[in-house]
């Protein structure tokens, strides 16, 4: 039996602002528990909410960005249940008329291939705080620093068919949140947190099977496995004759299950009903065209715009504008030593590998953009080779000097004195007659035993085309 898997995925993220969206307490991550309520957050009788503009000018640029409706009238509801980090006893968010309508988001899979998923809405609505079971013995905590953080709810329509597409389109929102700086999509710190709806069928039917919710995942990673398990579990229970049960799961990573929360609740169960203590929101075509001003570069542009003006191939054009920060500091590096290619290959490939190693953003580096060009700029002209360049990188990982510093210090400058060569070329010569015997009697391959015997006289400094020209010379006799 061939099954099909179908997914919806509601993404939350935290929009970044100094303030709650209805208070002015602080929304800093890392505080002291209950350090950032104010009488608002904890529903205090007679506090009423304001609405954070800033908030307002965030959600209307990510519905910018994505080319999706724009509510010009946007309601906030009463969303009603009971849960202890909720001290109001409901939850602020939007239903009907949400402050971003339709749209449509393309992906990218790992074959290079193209889907289009589209996005239900965006709302607006207030975070919960948060349970701590950890530290008491018996009873839980709360810790209403979170409550009434501004939250921006992408949901989408249930077109995404697999985890790994799942994941193309959650790293796709992850990079349009960032370019935009509308919030820093920490995952692991909730900026960012996703729920995954999922239910299977057989393939080539039209009814969806009946699904279940895994909440609050939070690295991409996770959301993968989470899917790939709860996929399975459902496959399992149908095929051994039981049936699917709508409700909310748990995703455990440290045991890679899913696990029963509690039956799923749908809109009747939380008797939305429109805030009576905030007006709706309008906003006219000023306002919106404003917003619209401010939108910068975004990655589908950026990515076309590597590939036109720096002539990189899509690959490494997707890989530089994947983040905004890894493509200022790409632009940065090329502004320096004036070599697209070479510095899409550093930036990509070996800047990448240290940063990854070292589980860092680009902004925090080892090797500024401004040293890291001055790097290339060697190797372009010819200073030191690609390999000896693969030292001084190494150097400069330890140390705040410069590479013409290192270069100078270690006496690392390429040799490119044609007298030199040649007369380490002869040495090398005379000392294996046995291989230059090979040579000329057509034992083409033994031509790298000399490049490398070379390269280890010159102590890799050896300037390789001119040495690459002359050994060939010299063997022909």
């Amino acid at each position: 039996m061939v099954w099909e898997t179908v997914i919806g995925l509601e993404v939350h993220v935290q929009l970044a602002t100094k303030s709650k969206l209805f208070s002015g307490s602080s929304t800093t991550f890392g505080a002291a528990p209950n350090t950032q309520a104010n009488i608002f957050d904890l529903a205090m009788p007679g506090t009423l909410p304001v609405l954070n503009a800033e908030a307002l000018r965030m959600a209307v640029k990510f519905g910018l960005a994505i080319d999706a409706e724009i509510g010009r009238r946007s309601v906030f509801d009463r969303k009603n249940y009971f849960y202890p980090d909720l001290p109001k006893g409901y939850q602020v968010s939007q239903l009907e008329f949400p402050t971003v309508g339709k749209s449509q988001l393309e992906i990218t899979l790992e074959d290079g291939s193209t889907r289009t998923i589209g996005i239900t809405r965006a709302h607006m609505e207030e975070d919960a705080g948060k349970s701590l079971h950890e530290d008491f013995q018996g009873q839980s905590g709360i810790d209403l620093n979170r409550a009434g953080t501004p939250l921006l709810e992408i949901v989408s329509e249930p077109e995404l068919r697999n985890a790994k597409e799942a994941v193309a389109y959650l790293k796709k929102l992850h990079s349009i949140i960032r370019y935009l700086g509308i919030s820093d999509g920490n995952m692991a710190q909730g900026s960012m947190r996703c729920d995954a709806n999922v239910s299977v069928r057989k393939k080539g039917a039209t009814e969806f099977g009946t699904r279940t919710e895994i909440k609050n995942i939070n690295s991409f990673r996770f959301v993968e496995k989470a899917i790939l398990h709860e996929a399975q579990r459902q496959i399992d229970l149908i095929e051994d004759g039981g049936r699917v049960v709508q409700e909310t799961r748990l995703y455990d990573s440290d045991r890679d299950e899913t696990r029963s929360m509690r039956s799923k609740e749908v809109a009747n169960d939380y008797r939305y009903f429109p805030e009576p203590d905030l007006l709706p929101v309008v906003i006219d075509e000023a306002f919106i065209e404003a917003v619209r001003q401010e939108l910068p570069e975004l990655p589908g542009a950026k990515c076309a715009r590597f590939v036109a003006q720096y002539a990189l191939s899509d690959y490494d054009a997707g890989v530089l504008s994947s983040t905004r920060a890894l493509a200022d500091y790409f632009e940065q590096v090329v502004a320096i030593c004036g070599d697209a290619k070479l510095s899409a290959n550093w930036v990509s490939v070996d800047l990448q590998a240290v940063l990854n190693k070292q589980d860092l953003e680009v902004e925090e580096s080892p090797i500024s953009a401004e040293r890291l060009g001055g790097l290339i700029a060697r190797i372009k002209d010819q200073t030191i080779s690609s390999k000896i360049a693969k030292t001084v990188f190494e150097a400069m990982l330890e140390s705040d000097h410069s590479a013409d510093e290192i270069i100078e210090s270690q006496g690392l400058k390429q040799v490119t004195d044609t007298g030199a060569i040649e007369k380490l070329v002869d040495e090398v010569i005379a000392a294996n007659p046995e291989q230059v015997e090979q040579y000329r009697a057509g034992k083409e391959k033994v031509f790298a035993f000399f490049i490398g015997q070379a390269m280890k006289v010159s102590r890799g400094k050896a300037n390789p085309a001119q040495l690459n020209e002359l050994l060939r010379e010299k063997l022909k006799g």
